[in-house]
């Protein structure tokens, strides 16, 4: 499959780039559409002089949510295999 060209802007300035699917061009303009909402939240709220302030403080709210959900998953994980542990050990002393 051919790739395709998408222009995304963030933060007034456009980046070329290539996409392998129309879901991934999709999820490229969503992502760039947040950034630039979160962009203007922040320069409304806060005194920013430098755009790069901004884009710091979007990278680091994206990320620390990517954190977050992955250690909430995680000890939903360690949750959900320990019940499964104990619903075993209750079938294993039916036996």
């Amino acid at each position: 499959m051919a790739k395709l060209k998408v222009n995304v802007v963030i933060a007034g300035r456009t980046y070329p780039l290539s996409v392998n699917s129309t879901d991934e061009e999709e999820g490229m303009r969503k992502a760039a559409r947040n950034i630039n909402e979160l962009i203007a939240k922040f320069e409304e709220n806060y005194a920013v002089a430098d755009k790069q302030d901004v884009l710091a403080m979007c990278a680091l709210q994206f990320a620390s949510k990517l954190e977050i959900e992955s250690i909430s998953k995680e000890k939903k994980d360690k949750e959900a295999l320990q019940k499964i542990k104990a619903l075993i050990e209750l079938i294993d002393a039916e036996i």
